[in-house]
């Protein structure tokens, strides 16, 4: 069975706006909730645009419980990820208050990002976060009742703080022991084992078959397809092209600064080996000096030894004329 991509599946989710049934299984697998959608909302990524081939997608829906869940599929590395991550969710709470409401309204924001790029350093290939307040000196965590609304009286306090779910499905290992693994197996290898039975797995199987798609539909998904191996390429070309510009530009500044430090080094070097070398002809400009201040010094005594025994001769001859 040749299984479609989940995020063009996502797509074509978007367009017919009425069967969840394989996004809820989806997400009752990760949230171990059994979770029923009931509105796609308006997002930016929920618009359909003229050219339908970028490497991310993300769509918002509401669940019964009027939560607002995010779920996003990203292919390209970006290293701001987080940040986004994070702006997006806080623009869906400003967006649902209107002036005037109580805080109590703030909506309950779950993001879901199914990434296939290396966001983080952990081994794990799935995330969970959310914000929680521990005491500093007890280290128990924060409980408050005023966490819990009128409408929420039957069905327990809940804090009305994002929560992150974070899949990076390169790090999965492809072995599958609960419902959520048998999802991201599908993610990672485009594939439903026959042995799968978590729930909407099978429907998933049959929503994602390209053989079950209309004749339309399969030209519309091999033109999606191209499309992203053209985007590839040129990403792929940009970074070769670019890396050779960097060489290049790194090679140039390299031996320039090379020449510099190679010139700075000699000099030193050069200082060095120049002091050593004056050192030794100095010593031995020394030692000749000193050669011949020996020599004159015994030339000197030799001379003086000489005249005292000229007057010592001289002085003998004139006692034997006596």
């Amino acid at each position: 069975m040749s299984l479609i991509r989940f995020d063009w599946f996502m797509k074509k989710m978007m367009r017919d706006k009425s069967d969840f049934s394989v996004l809820e299984g989806f997400l009752s697998a990760l949230t171990k909730k059994d979770l029923k959608i009931l509105n796609l909302l308006e997002s930016e990524g929920n618009k359909e645009t003229e050219d339908d081939k970028y490497n991310r997608v993300d769509i918002m829906v509401e669940d019964e419980q009027g939560d607002k869940i995010i779920v996003e599929i990203q292919r390209q590395s970006e290293y701001d990820y987080f940040h986004r991550m994070l702006f997006g969710t806080s623009k869906v709470i400003t967006n649902s208050m209107n002036q005037g409401y109580a805080y109590v309204k703030v909506p309950k924001v779950i993001s879901i990002s199914i990434l296939y790029f290396d966001l983080t350093i952990g081994a794990d290939y799935l995330y969970y976060g959310t914000t929680e307040f521990y005491g500093t000196h007890t280290e128990e965590k924060l409980e408050t009742k005023y966490l819990m609304d009128k409408s929420q009286t039957t069905k327990g306090k809940r804090d009305p703080f994002p929560e992150y779910y974070f899949i990076n499905v390169n790090k999965f290992q492809d072995v599958v022991v609960e419902d959520i693994d048998e999802w991201v197996y599908m993610l990672k290898n485009s594939e439903i084992k026959k042995e799968f039975k978590s729930k909407g797995i099978t429907l998933a199987g049959e929503k994602l078959d390209f053989e079950k798609l209309t004749k339309a539909e399969q030209r519309r998904y091999d033109a999606h397809m191209k499309s992203l191996s053209i985007e590839n390429s040129m990403f792929e070309t940009a970074i070769h092209d670019g890396l050779e510009q960097g060489l290049t530009q790194g090679l140039t500044q390299g031996l320039t600064q090379g020449l510099e430090q190679g010139k700075a080094m000699g000099q030193v070097i050069g200082e060095k080996i120049g002091k050593e070398i004056g050192k030794e002809i100095g010593k031995e400009i020394g030692r000749e000096e000193e050669r011949k201040n020996t020599e004159w010094e015994r030339c000197r005594a030799e001379k003086a030894e000489a005249r005292i025994r000229a007057l010592e001769e001289k002085l003998q001859s004139s006692s034997k004329k006596e």
